[in-house]
């Protein structure tokens, strides 16, 4: 997936389930400057991020990929 998708992504399921960037950094154990970076599609977040955001949010890696 491109960098891109995923800064929108997880921007939009973010906001769809009622989080600011404050509170998701916070409970992902991540500065708000680094999840600021990848929803503007600054920096590519890991694997393991990604895993723990869909963990998080509730969101499944295939709805990740669907939206």
């Amino acid at each position: 997936m491109e960098t891109e998708q995923w800064g929108r992504r997880i921007r939009a399921f973010r906001k769809l389930k009622g989080y600011t960037q404050a509170d998701l950094a916070k409970k992902l154990d991540i500065s708000l400057s680094i999840l600021g970076e990848i929803e503007r599609d600054n920096r590519r977040p890991t694997q393991e991020l990604i895993q723990k955001i869909s963990k998080t949010l509730h969101v499944s890696i295939d709805e990740f990929l669907n939206i």
